[in-house]
């Protein structure tokens, strides 16, 4: 049975993205977003807890954010976890990020046409790295 790998989050940035635009000319987008929740204490106080998220947007997405992101921006995210590692300084480390296919931009100027509602990757999924390649050296022949 095939597993699930699904990430729904509303939350906030917490920097402008970061945009890497590689040789083949694929843009990447990368930024954290905080998701906040509360909840009362024993003694009945109110305790707010915020979670942080590595978001990663590629091409079109990506696009879209280095247009219309900034720090504090409230958005809707729809994707899937992905961990990588790396070693550095002969240790073995691990980075976890959220790679985004769907994203609504919430609240602000939404009705002025300014600003697109909601923005869809659909048609443009990230391709799956090959065995040897990084998710930064994407290569140009992709399958779509």
């Amino acid at each position: 049975m095939a597993g699930i790998n699904k990430v729904i989050l509303i939350g906030n940035l917490g920097a402008d993205p970061e945009i890497r635009t590689f040789d083949n000319g694929i843009k990447k987008a990368s930024f954290s977003l905080a998701t906040s929740e509360s909840y009362k204490d024993k003694e009945g106080n109110r305790v707010d807890q915020t979670e942080w998220h590595n978001i990663a947007l590629w091409r079109g997405l990506a696009e879209v954010a280095e247009k219309y992101l900034t720090k504090g921006k409230q958005i809707y995210l729809e994707g899937k976890i992905k961990t990588r590692s790396y070693e550095q300084d002969g240790i073995k480390k691990y980075f976890t990020e959220i790679q985004g296919d769907n994203m609504t931009m919430l609240g602000g100027r939404r009705d002025s046409g300014e600003i697109p509602p909601e923005i869809s990757s659909q048609y443009e999924k990230p391709r799956q790295a090959e065995e040897g390649e990084t998710e930064d050296t994407p290569t140009d022949d992709l399958p779509f």
